[in-house]
């Protein structure tokens, strides 16, 4: 069994969707770091790795009978995993580290959705930044739709993850 990986930083926040931005921001340095030069084949497979097992624990929460996300969010979390998994697999295998903007991009753009607040989304204000990476001008993925009104929807459930 591999060792657990050790972390620079560790979520501030008990708060799920804190928790889960945080997790995303991780891969997401994590492949940043593994595509610096000099490239380490070992890093960059590890980063890969992980970020591929955060997305199957995203994919796997969808499948859930408890999930407490509507059809229309799992199903678009299914298919932007789908994506990152044929994204990972193609580096896993060509191991291009000029390639790895798509996958940094989608988790920043998630971890960004995910820290944003309804309340403050609804009232036009902007979201906080996430405190653990920078985002990239993307718009805000569907993993973390955008509330109109405090009372239209139902809260969100956040995913349980554990990496």
């Amino acid at each position: 069994m591999k060792p657990t990986p050790t972390y620079a930083n560790k979520p501030t926040s008990d708060n799920p969707r804190d928790v889960e931005a945080w997790a995303l921001a991780e891969a997401s340095r994590r492949l940043l770091d593994a595509g610096r030069s000099p490239v380490n084949e070992e890093t960059l497979r590890a980063a890969l790795q992980l970020n591929q097992r955060l997305w199957t624990i995203f994919q796997a929460a969808m499948t859930e009978d408890d999930c407490g996300h509507p059809p229309e969010v799992r199903t678009n979390i299914a298919a932007l995993s789908l994506l990152v998994d044929r994204e990972t697999m193609a580096r896993l295998i060509d191991l291009d580290v000029s390639k790895l903007d798509t996958l940094i991009s989608i988790n920043r753009s998630v971890a960004s959705g995910l820290t944003a607040r309804p309340d403050t989304v609804a009232q036009g204000q902007p979201a906080p930044a996430p405190q653990a990476a920078a985002r990239p001008a993307v718009p805000a993925p569907a993993m973390a739709p955008q509330v109109s009104a405090p009372d239209s929807q139902p809260p969100r459930q956040s995913l349980r993850i554990s990496i």
